[in-house]
């Protein structure tokens, strides 16, 4: 379960495609189009004006003859490759540079020399589609390189070659220095994230093999700490659930072998001894453990309770086969931190037949949200503050989905179930989906967010079952819910159906974290919880 800082999220753009494993968290708002549809034909903006052309030709032609720029002639000028294309492009319709300034830049004078020009304006963009050697060539402006540099003096030619392989070193030994910073800092935020409000609650172990040792040591390290700890057994939601779920189905447990993976302080062991367990054996890598052994010995547990510091992926149970796996796994919108992935480890190798993992069954739910004020502080403040326009800050801000307890008189739908898991069933590829849903409008108003919580049930086998939810309308929890802010609000009426898609998947760069994506009627946006 994760109690961590608050986070947010954006968009940035139209067409952005379908999300791959290489896109991360710079997923945009998307006018979503048929995906097979030539981009010639939805028409190609000019870089100077607001004139939509019906192919790349007619905009070469309409920039020379309107606006007297020739394409050609800048790529020729300022000797551009693929990349420098790419970049002066977006330089152009990004700045809205007008055509006599660029058409007046010296040679050697290039404004649009960083790296953050190689990121597309306009998605899709037909121009940036189209090969700078063909396009010239459609003016038979590029018979062949030769051709192309020939008029240059030869000394010219290799100083700006020597100038260009300079900056493309430069360019390299930064971005490697700029990786090794982020990842510096990411593994000291994690090592942070010890107070109330950053007390992270998806359990104390994790398995992503993907994950570089350094990594997982801050993970784990992060709950090495008593705060973390104090704040989830303090969820009284939380801890009280899974003590009612054993104490009041004692048939379950007695005489069983349990593991309880991620035991952090023990008390899910400390109740499974206490509701008849024969043998309870507590797998966890933090630090926490060590506590936890004293505080099995303090409550004279030890001779039931068996406690092993380490990874349940790398350690050896002292047993072939248990009866029953318990875990709170559970983190932000249930599946970050991707701690379930080592219950279900767990649960393949060592859970006997007819045993059984608890809680074992879970869902996933979305609703929409009415909350202008919060809008207007997170979204619509930026676009004047103090006199100033910083609206490009919302890039920051909109990508990230919030973590918040919700107003539930904020609530503008009724909730719809996106996802179910069994615990018992599940496999590890099915964490990972996506999912059509329908939601129900009650009022007439805007819409300014998606809100995303999940619901726990203690049902197999179970005479006395047991669930909890983390619902706006239900008790505060640790985990409060996930909230997904819109760009701009959406008009909804009372009694319409919103309908979309979601996408839930694991950042491949960082495997704890998770994407989220959202198809919302003609807009695409993708969210990060990190």
């Amino acid at each position: 379960m994760a109690e961590r800082a608050d986070t947010r999220a954006e968009p940035d753009g139209c067409d952005v495609p379908e999300l791959s494993d290489s896109d991360g968290d710079e997923e945009q708002w998307q006018c979503l189009e048929e995906e097979e549809e030539d981009p010639e034909e939805a028409g190609v903006l000019c870089l100077f004006c607001d004139r939509l052309l019906p192919s790349v030709s007619n905009t070469l032609q309409h920039c020379s003859t309107q606006h007297q720029v020739s394409l050609v002639d800048l790529i020729r000028k300022h000797i551009l490759d693929d990349y420098g294309y790419i970049k002066m492009v977006n330089f152009i319709r990004s700045t809205k540079c007008s055509a006599a300034d660029l058409a007046a830049l010296p040679e050697g004078t290039e404004p649009w020399q960083s790296e953050d020009f190689l990121r597309p304006v306009l998605q899709d963009d037909p121009l940036l589609q189209t090969d700078p050697e063909e396009l010239c060539g459609s003016e038979s402006a590029w018979p062949s390189a030769g051709c192309l540099f020939g008029a240059q003096d030869p000394g010219i030619m290799l100083q700006r070659a020597q100038a260009a392989e300079e900056r493309a070193r430069q360019s390299e030994e930064a971005l490697s220095r700029a990786m090794d910073d982020l990842h510096k800092l990411k593994t000291l935020a994690q090592g942070l994230v010890l107070s109330a409000d950053t007390a992270r609650g998806a359990g104390n172990l994790g398995t992503i093999a993907e994950l570089r040792d350094d990594e997982n040591e801050a993970y784990f390290s992060s709950y090495g700490h008593y705060g973390i700890h104090e704040e989830m057994l303090k969820d009284k939601v939380r801890t009280e659930s899974y003590r009612d779920f054993m104490y009041l189905n004692p048939e379950v447990f007695k005489d069983k072998v349990v593991l309880d993976v991620g035991c952090g302080t023990g008390i899910l062991s400390m109740f499974a001894a206490r509701a008849g367990a024969k043998t309870v054996i507590g797998v966890d890598q933090s630090e926490i453990i060590y506590q936890a052994m004293d505080i099995v010995r303090l409550n004279q547990l030890d001779d039931r309770v068996t406690l092993i510091k380490g990874r349940i992926e790398d350690i050896t149970l002292p047993v072939e086969k248990v009866d029953i796996i318990i875990s709170e796994w559970m983190g932000y919108f249930l599946l970050f931190e991707s701690m379930l992935d080592s219950v279900l480890y767990a649960r393949d190798l060592y859970l006997a037949d007819g045993g059984s993992v608890y809680p074992d069954l879970c869902n996933i739910s979305l609703a929409a949200l009415g909350d202008a004020q919060r809008h207007r502080d997170r979204i619509a403040f930026w676009d004047d503050v103090y006199g100033f326009n910083m609206a490009c800050m919302k890039k920051a801000v909109l990508p990230e989905a919030d973590v918040e307890a919700v107003n539930a008189d904020t609530l503008i739908s009724e909730a719809a179930v996106i996802q179910t898991i069994d615990c018992n069933r599940v496999c590890l590829s099915e964490l990972e989906f996506a999912s059509d849903f329908c939601i129900k409008i009650t009022e007439t108003t805007d819409c300014t967010a998606i809100v995303g919580y999940f619901d726990i049930f203690f049902d197999k086998g179970c005479r006395n079952k047991v669930m909890f939810s983390t619902s706006p309308r239900a008790t505060k929890t640790h985990w409060k819910q996930t909230v997904f802010l819109l760009e701009s609000p959406l008009p909804v009426q009372a009694g319409e159906e919103l309908r979309g898609k979601i996408t839930v998947r694991k950042n491949k760069k960082d495997p704890r974290s998770l994407l989220v994506t959202f198809d919302l009627r003609d807009r695409k946006q993708t969210y990060s919880l990190q």
